[in-house]
């Protein structure tokens, strides 16, 4: 589901994952599992490296279809473990800045009262040119795309 962002350098995205919330944290925390499911295919994660603590870094490099490589660096600002991740292209690693900063993602994980988990995940552009880019790249269907891999995959743990 998209609900309306409350700024206009907001992008969001919300669904009920069908899986408990401990099994969508881990698929978010956990480099092995994080490359099964974090890119809408054709493409796919070959490699993640995942420091999930403020100031930890992640790595990950996409490949697509025909080769082409994507890589994304960034640190984790905040984690309350089982429950929310916010992470930046900000820093490259211990606070280094980046070469440009693109957004800041917000994933919140919220318990449901049927065991599954509310999943609401935000990217806060620095601009709204950051923004109409991040959509026109596909936010919306890519995210809500990689999302429904992250539910297949939870619910298999």
């Amino acid at each position: 589901m998209t609900i309306v962002p409350e700024d206009d350098c907001l992008l969001v995205i919300e669904r009920i994952i069908k899986a408990p919330r401990e099994k969508v944290w881990r698929c978010w925390s956990e480099g092995d599992l994080l490359k099964q499911w974090y890119c809408p295919e054709p493409w796919r994660v070959i490699h993640a490296e995942l420091d999930v603590r403020p100031g930890g870094r992640n790595f990950v490099i996409m490949q697509g279809p025909d080769g082409q490589e994507h890589s994304v660096a960034g640190v984790y600002l905040d984690v309350v473990r089982g429950r929310r991740l916010v992470f930046t292209d900000a820093f490259d690693r211990s606070w280094v800045p980046s070469g440009k900063a693109f957004m800041v993602g917000d994933i919140e994980l919220n318990d449901t009262r049927d065991g599954h988990t509310d999943y609401i995940a935000r990217a806060r552009h620095w601009s709204i040119a950051d923004r109409q880019a991040h959509e026109k790249m596909g936010f919306h269907e890519g995210w809500s795309v990689a999302a429904a891999q992250l539910e297949k995959l939870a619910q298999s743990l």
